[in-house]
């Protein structure tokens, strides 16, 4: 390998001077967000980072790369939950942010489709859609961050999946650069194409350890017309599970969203981000966050093709069916849009809440929507037997059955040393639990450095060959975010 500097002017040549940062040039002391994730869990070093402004930018960093034996971290709005978008601790590896490459290439509205450059906000994104007359239906709480990249490279959910799916059902095409540096142009809009493998699903989910995503060709969706949206309380979580039968059976595809709220989430909201609860005010009692709260609150979004009017009778007519046989405490529908974001704000403010109430063990699990109500029943009991006093927030996309299921540790023992010392213990309990119901460890988030172990134990050795064959067929020195999602054999301990 060549001297550092050597290296670094190479890069500089590609990027441009203003463009590459190392250690050595961070007067400013700009490297240090780009290497935290956003959880403070992975803090990392690199020996650069460069800053493309285009593919061509993007392939000719990765063959210097390759040329020199130097591993490439691609990163986008760095908003990763597993530690998959910061550097390891070496500071060997090159940090690749993409965030300049952040265009709308086009919209073709004819062929409900558009192109744009991976480095985009998701805001952004669907900013654009919607200036078109369309919808981008993908939705997270840090769409104002997050990139496209990012998004399908970690086959991202979000709280529309129940109507239009993740990530990868979203992509028409991609546009990649490959570990050798070559540019793959499968930007096709085609929804039909059965000439060969289906290599745009490939790259989605792979956390940039395959190659690096550096455009897409996304769908799009005509505006609903009438959007409307509810909260309810439930006496169990089980009532809410049937709940989301009968509006899957009442409303088909004119339901969007259904998302579920423990009690306790609430209240944290309520405790935390009072201008938020000031907003939610008239729509949730003070009885919904307090001692004697119904214990479950679910957010039901619903669209119809011709009018608000129709989608908010059918949704109030759902839920006076609901109340009617005791599935549903209480209701409200939103009025207007106001009322509609309040909604939702409460949703979206769960995880900002949580934080600031302190460090828990963090996880991102999915089981058959049937099995929810068993897997929170006996991971509950679990937990009592094995740490008394422990609290959980749950909240999550029930309508896809995706649940965020985050343990807090017992009272007077403080989070950071509960982590230490219990965390493996507490994930081991979840996923077991979670797995024998026929789920997963990760629904959204991915793997990164935080589950890369965990699942390298519970796939099955099959899955496990064939994604490391996948992975040295397509990056044989091991350069592309190497060390995340999956251990290559020599790194097995």
């Amino acid at each position: 390998m060549p001297s550092d500097n050597v290296f670094l002017n190479d890069l500089r040549q590609c990027v441009g001077h203003n463009h590459l940062i190392s250690p050595a040039s961070d007067a400013a002391g700009e490297l240090a967000p780009y290497l935290r994730d956003w959880r403070g869990r992975h803090v990392g070093k690199a020996l650069a980072i460069a800053r493309p402004g285009d593919t061509q930018q993007v392939a000719a960093v990765v063959r210097l790369c390759a040329q020199h034996g130097v591993s490439v971290v691609p990163q986008g709005g760095n908003t990763s939950l597993v530690g998959g978008s910061v550097p390891d601790a070496s500071g060997s590896q090159l940090l690749l942010n993409l965030q300049r490459l952040n265009q709308v290439m086009g919209v073709d509205s004819a062929n409900l489709s558009m192109t744009v450059q991976a480095g985009c906000t998701l805001a952004q994104v669907q900013a654009a859609a919607a200036q078109a007359g369309l919808l981008f239906p993908l939705s997270l709480a840090s769409e104002g961050s997050c990139t496209i990249g990012g998004n399908l490279a970690t086959n991202a959910g979000g709280t529309q999946v129940l109507r239009y799916g993740t990530a990868r059902e979203l992509c028409l095409g991609l546009e990649v650069v490959t570990a050798q540096g070559e540019v793959w142009d499968g930007l096709s809009a085609l929804r039909k194409d059965n000439s060969g493998y289906d290599l745009r699903s490939l790259f989605i989910g792979s956390e940039g350890t395959l190659g690096i995503i550096t455009a897409a060709t996304l769908r799009l969706f005509p505006q609903p017309v009438g959007q409307v949206t509810a909260l309810a309380t439930c006496p169990s979580l089980q009532a809410c599970v049937d709940l989301l039968q009968i509006a899957r059976a009442t409303l088909d595809a004119g339901l969007t969203g259904f998302e579920v709220m423990h009690a306790w989430p609430i209240a944290l909201v309520k405790q935390y981000l009072p201008e938020q609860a000031r907003a939610m005010a008239p729509l949730v009692s003070d009885a919904a966050s307090g001692q004697d709260a119904p214990p479950w609150t679910v957010l039901i979004d619903t669209a119809h093709p011709s009018s608000d009017l129709a989608s908010r009778e059918s949704l109030q007519a759902l839920l006076s069916q609901a109340v009617a046989t005791g599935i549903v405490l209480d209701a409200t529908v939103a009025q207007n849009q106001t009322q509609s974001q309040a909604m939702w704000a409460l949703r979206e403010a769960i995880p900002l809440a949580e934080r600031q109430e302190g460090l828990m063990v963090k996880h991102d699990i999915a089981v058959p929507t049937s099995a929810i109500p068993e897997f929170v029943r006996s991971t509950q009991a679990q937990l009592a037997q094995v740490f008394p006093g422990s609290r959980v927030v749950c909240f999550g996309h029930l309508g896809d059955g995706n649940l965020h299921y985050n343990v807090q540790g017992p009272p007077g023992m403080p989070a950071a040393t509960f982590l230490a010392a219990h965390e493996a213990d507490v994930n081991r309990l979840i996923y077991d639990t979670a797995l024998q119901l026929g789920g997963t460890l990760s629904a959204e988030h991915g793997i990164g450095q935080l589950k890369r172990d965990e699942l390298a134990r519970r796939k099955s050795g099959v899955a496990l060959g064939m994604m490391r064959a996948i992975k040295r067929a397509l990056d044989p020195l091991n350069l592309m975010n190497p060390g995340r999602l999956i251990k290559l054999d020599q790194d097995l301990d």
